[in-house]
C-alpha cells in the first residue's frame, strides 16, 4: 500500500459517529469516505486532519469508528450513494464496492425526531434517542460516541426564558413544553447520555445558553455551521483588504444550489439561520458590515453542486474606487463529509482530554463558531494546531483544562 493510500493513525479505542441525517447526502458522503479510507481505497485528501501539522496527534482512527444515525429517509445508504456517483460526487465504482459497509451502517439507521412529535412529546422524544445512543455504545462496544447534526436546516427560533437556565430548560422539556426545536432535543438527548455533539448545521441548537450550560463540565460540543465554501474564502479573503487598509464598501454574494439543501433553503423562513452566518463573518473581521445582499437561490438542475459569485466593491488611496469578483463552483457533499470526519475525530479526542464545553478552538471548521476567538481562517487555523498539539498532554497529564 503506498503512503498516501496508508490508513489515518490514531489509537485503537472503539468509537462511534451517530449521524443525525444519516441518510442525506453529506452523511452518505462521509459514511462513503470512512470505509473507503481505511480500506485504502480513497486518500484522506480533503481531511484536515489528515495533514502534516496532524500527523503526530493521537486522534481516533477512520479504521476503528462505527457509523449510525437517525433518519426518515426511506432511501437506503447504498441507493443514495448509488444516485450521488451517478452525480458526479464520487466513482460509482467506489460506491459499489462499499456497498456493503453502506448496508451494514444503514441498519444502525432509526427514524429519529419527527418535528411535530419535538413540539408535543419533547420528553419522550429525547429519552428515545438517549435510549437509541446507549444500546448503539453498548451494542458495538464503543468507548466514545459523538452525535453530529448534519439534518436539514431549522427555521430560526424565538428566544424563551428557559433557554437561559438549565434547571429550567430541563423543567420545560420535562412539561412537554414546545421550547426546542429538534436539533436542541438531539444535543440535548446526547449531552445527558455523555456523548459529545457537534452542530455542522446552521440551526439552533448551540445558540442556547443553557444547553452549552449543561455540557460543560460533562461532554464537549462544537458548532455552528460547516464552513465549506463561499464563507471559507470570504474568512481567508476579508483579512487582506482589512490589512490593506482598503475600505469595502459592499460585498454582495449569490449562491446557487439544488438537492436537499436547495429545497430547504428555498424557504425564506429556512434560509434565514444560513444568511445570518454567512453575513456575520464579515463584520467581525473588517469592523463594519459592509452593504449588499446575501441570497441563496434553488436550482434544482445543478444537484449536489454549488456555484457562489460575490461582487466587492472598495476604495483604496486617494478615494480610488475598485472592484473585485470571484466565482466558487464546488460539490457540496466532498467539501463537508471529510470536515464531518475532522470534527468528530477531533471532539472525541477533546473529550478524551477532558475538555468539555464549547470548543472555540474549532471555529475553524464553522461560519457562526461558538465563542469569541478569531474569525480570519489563518488565525482560526494557528489556533487549530496549537490546540491539538496539547490534546495528547491533556490525556497524559488527566488534565481538566
Amino acid at each position: 500500500m503506498s503512503a498516501e493510500h496508508r490508513p489515518l493513525p490514531g489509537s485503537d479505542r472503539r468509537w462511534g459517529v451517530w449521524l443525525v441525517g444519516a441518510r442525506g447526502s453529506v452523511a452518505t458522503t462521509a459514511a462513503v469516505g470512512s470505509a473507503a479510507i481505511p480500506a485504502g481505497r480513497a486518500t484522506a485528501t480533503g481531511m484536515v486532519t489528515g495533514s502534516a501539522p496532524f500527523a503526530q496527534a493521537d486522534l481516533p482512527s477512520l479504521g476503528d469508528v462505527v457509523l449510525g444515525g437517525c433518519d426518515p429517509s426511506g432511501t437506503s445508504l447504498a441507493k443514495r450513494a448509488e444516485l450521488l456517483a451517478q452525480g458526479g460526487v464520487f466513482p460509482l465504482a467506489l460506491s459499489q464496492a462499499l456497498a456493503d459497509d453502506l448496508q451494514a451502517i444503514d441498519r444502525r439507521v432509526v427514524p429519529g425526531i419527527a418535528a411535530d412529535e419535538a413540539a408535543q412529546h419533547p420528553s419522550a422524544a429525547v429519552a428515545r434517542i438517549g435510549d437509541e445512543l446507549e444500546r448503539f455504545a453498548t451494542e458495538h462496544d464503543l468507548d466514545d460516541v459523538v452525535v453530529v447534526n448534519v439534518s436539514s436546516t431549522e427555521a430560526p427560533i424565538a428566544d424563551h426564558p428557559a433557554h437561559h437556565d438549565p434547571e429550567a430548560l430541563l423543567a420545560a422539556v420535562a412539561r412537554d413544553s414546545d421550547v426546542l426545536p429538534p436539533s436542541g432535543l438531539y444535543a440535548l438527548a446526547a449531552i445527558r447520555g455523555g456523548h459529545a455533539f457537534v452542530d455542522f448545521t446552521p440551526s439552533s441548537a448551540l445558540t442556547v445558553p443553557a444547553i452549552l450550560d449543561l455540557a460543560t463540565g460533562r461532554v464537549p460540543v462544537a458548532g455552528r455551521d460547516g464552513k465549506t465554501g463561499e464563507t471559507l474564502v470570504k474568512t481567508a479573503l476579508a483579512p487582506m483588504f482589512a490589512d490593506r487598509a482598503l475600505h469595502v464598501h459592499s460585498w454582495s454574494g449569490m449562491n446557487l444550489l439544488g438537492g436537499g439543501d436547495g429545497q430547504t433553503l428555498a424557504d425564506p423562513v429556512t434560509a434565514a439561520s444560513k444568511v445570518e452566518s454567512k453575513g456575520d463573518v464579515l463584520g467581525d473581521i473588517l469592523g463594519h458590515r459592509p452593504e449588499g445582499p446575501v441570497r441563496i437561490d434553488n436550482v434544482s438542475d445543478l444537484g449536489d453542486w454549488k456555484t457562489a459569485w460575490d461582487l466587492i466593491t472598495f476604495e483604496g488611496f486617494l478615494g480610488t474606487r475598485m472592484q473585485m469578483q470571484f466565482t466558487w463552483q464546488g460539490c457540496d457533499s466532498t467539501l463537508a463529509a471529510p470536515l464531518v470526519l475532522d470534527l468528530a475525530r477531533l471532539v472525541v479526542a477533546a473529550g478524551r482530554a477532558g475538555r468539555t464545553g464549547p470548543q472555540q478552538w474549532l471555529g475553524y471548521f464553522f461560519k457562526a463558531p461558538l465563542g469569541d476567538g478569531p474569525r480570519r481562517l489563518a488565525e482560526q487555523f494557528a489556533e487549530l494546531v496549537d490546540e491539538v498539539g496539547g490534546l495528547a498532554e491533556d490525556v497524559a497529564v488527566g488534565t481538566n483544562p
